[in-house]
């Protein structure tokens, strides 16, 4: 597993559990960590593409 799935994963399964949690704070503290782990995501692929980016510059 790559670390983006893991990350992707992770916010998949905390935003499911927000929405099935009864308690406010529970829904609010499970959207907050899939926000955070959708950000994590986010640098992942961004750094990814700007991996690419030099690489291809690189060779031209």
């Amino acid at each position: 597993m790559s670390t983006l799935q893991f990350y992707t994963e992770r916010a998949a399964e905390c935003r499911r559990d927000a929405d099935s949690a009864t308690l406010e704070n529970v829904r609010q503290r499970n959207a907050t960590a899939a926000d955070a782990w959708d950000a994590m995501a986010l640098r992942m692929r961004r750094a990814q593409q700007q991996r690419e980016v030099n690489e291809a510059a690189k060779l031209g």
